[in-house]
């Protein structure tokens, strides 16, 4: 399993390898393997980003390997099973819980099973991904919120709108109306222009991480800096849901923490795709979360076509309006 596994940009993940952990356990079909008991072993080889905990120098950024091995021991000492390929699945799985884990190899080894003619070992290899680099079977709707309010925003929102129609992977299935909302700041933050703000609801081929990382590509290349949080930006293109996926994730939490509680992503997806419900704890019909959404006064439409041609009453650049304590 050379293949690399890549991260939510695009770069190849860091391993973290654990050689030769071995248990005696009982697995086996045969009825003397249950009783006896014999050596198993495994490898287990761990793809994640190490690059915050090695800047910080902190364990809790990390996977701790100790605690890895101690799981993979008592999966290959603990309940029988038939299959090595059943044993393999029960490691892959506890290690992908471990926080921060996008996948993992793993190959268990039965040195000693009852074969009749000579070998050294028998072995079973798996690769396993966690949900979020999980390629889906067929295709899954996902939807994104985009907004701007520097530069050219009308103009980026149609070329990103484009982008993502010829992306790889990707089918646009709406696009909403383009919506004008004031900008939500936080408290003390300085006034912004008002934001240009769209929804896209589609069906992908991708990872949810790789839909996170065509989003990021696409900010970068239209000059989004993140040197404010919650600042006026170029671009911003925010994963909101992907399936029915519910996972709390620091990478990417789905779906979008806040969403149930932005009009501005809530009202243009109500109009793109009537009927749609946000999943999740605080999901529900999204038209009816939009109604009761705190920031639904900032909104106003601007137009239903707005991919082409001329849209009236563009905001003027840095004439935004403060709506009070909030963030986007």
């Amino acid at each position: 399993m050379t293949s690399p596994v890549l991260g939510a940009d695009g770069q190849e993940l860091d391993q973290i390898r654990l050689l030769g952990l071995g248990a005696v356990g009982h697995h086996g079909v045969f009825e003397h393997e249950r009783v006896e008991g014999q050596p198993f072993g495994a490898d287990v080889v761990m793809h994640l980003d190490t690059r915050a905990a090695a800047r910080a120098d902190d364990l809790a950024g990390t996977v701790s390997y100790a605690d890895v091995a101690d799981d993979v021991a008592a999966l290959l000492g603990g309940e029988p099973v038939d299959l090595l390929e059943t044993l393999a699945e029960r490691i892959a799985q506890a290690v992908l819980a471990r926080p921060g884990v996008r996948a993992v190899d793993v190959t268990v080894h039965k040195p000693r099973a009852p074969l009749t003619v000579p070998f050294d070992d028998v072995q079973v290899s798996i690769r396993r991904r966690a949900v979020l680099a999980r390629r889906p079977d067929g295709g899954t709707r996902f939807v994104l919120a985009l907004g701007a309010n520097l530069g050219d925003p009308l103009g980026t929102l149609r070329e990103v709108v484009g982008a993502l129609g010829h992306a790889p992977g990707v089918r646009t299935l709406a696009v909403s109306p383009l919506a004008r909302t004031a900008a939500v700041l936080a408290a003390g933050q300085a006034a912004q222009p008002d934001y240009l703000n769209a929804v896209v609801v589609g069906a992908t081929t991708l990872a949810p991480l790789e839909l996170l990382a065509l989003g990021r590509r696409l900010e970068a290349e239209h000059g989004r800096r993140r040197d404010e949080h919650w600042g006026a930006r170029t671009l911003d293109v925010d994963v909101i849901s992907v399936g029915d996926l519910v996972v709390a994730d620091p990478v990417l939490t789905l779906p979008h923490p806040r969403a149930h509680e932005r009009a501005f992503v809530l009202v243009p997806w109500a109009q793109a795709e009537p009927g749609a419900v946000l999943p999740g704890p605080a999901g529900g019909l999204v038209a009816e979360l939009a109604d009761r959404a705190p920031d639904r006064r900032t909104v106003r439409w601007l137009a239903a076509d707005w991919l082409s041609g001329d849209v009236p009453d563009l905001p003027a650049a840095g004439h935004g309006v403060d709506a009070g304590a909030g963030a986007r």
